[in-house]
Formats: C-alpha cells, sequence, structure tokens
C-alpha cells in the first residue's frame, strides 16, 4: 500500500517557477487538485516539476501535446490543466 505524501512547503517551493503563468498554474493545483491524486499520481506531478519550464509552460497551456510515450505523465498534466 503506498502513502499519499503530505503537502510540504518544499513541494510549494518547487512551484514556484520562473514564469508567472506556471506559478499560477501550480498553485491553483496544488490548492485544488494536489490531494485528489494517489501516491503514484503525486509521485508523477513531482517528476512533472523536473522538466524545464518552457516545456511545462507548453504541456500545460496545450500549446504542445503530453508525451504519447508517457501516459503517467500525460495524466498529470490533465489533472493539472483540469484543475485550473
Amino acid at each position: 500500500m503506498s502513502l499519499i505524501a503530505p503537502l510540504t512547503p518544499a513541494l510549494r517551493w518547487r512551484c514556484r517557477r520562473g514564469m508567472l503563468e506556471l506559478d499560477l498554474l501550480l498553485e491553483r493545483f496544488l490548492e485544488r487538485g494536489y490531494a485528489a491524486l494517489d501516491a503514484t499520481g503525486q509521485a508523477q506531478f513531482e517528476r512533472l516539476l523536473g522538466h524545464p519550464d518552457p516545456q511545462l509552460h507548453d504541456w500545460l497551456l496545450g500549446l504542445d501535446p503530453p508525451p504519447a510515450t508517457d501516459p503517467a505523465l500525460a495524466h498529470v498534466i490533465q489533472a493539472v490543466r483540469d484543475a485550473t
């Protein structure tokens, strides 16, 4: 059984990006959608945060499709988009 990670100050800090649009999207997701993810989804969200800002921007705003080869990452991208 996987444990769901708590919403930590470190995670909030990782959501602070170099682009205002990303800051707003990611903070809103933390408030509205993060807790609804299971432990695997939360891990995928943290993995998403490891991508560069321009790529996150394009994925989250729908300017570039999520990677078709990574359905778990595509799922969390859609969850972020749905929460905003």
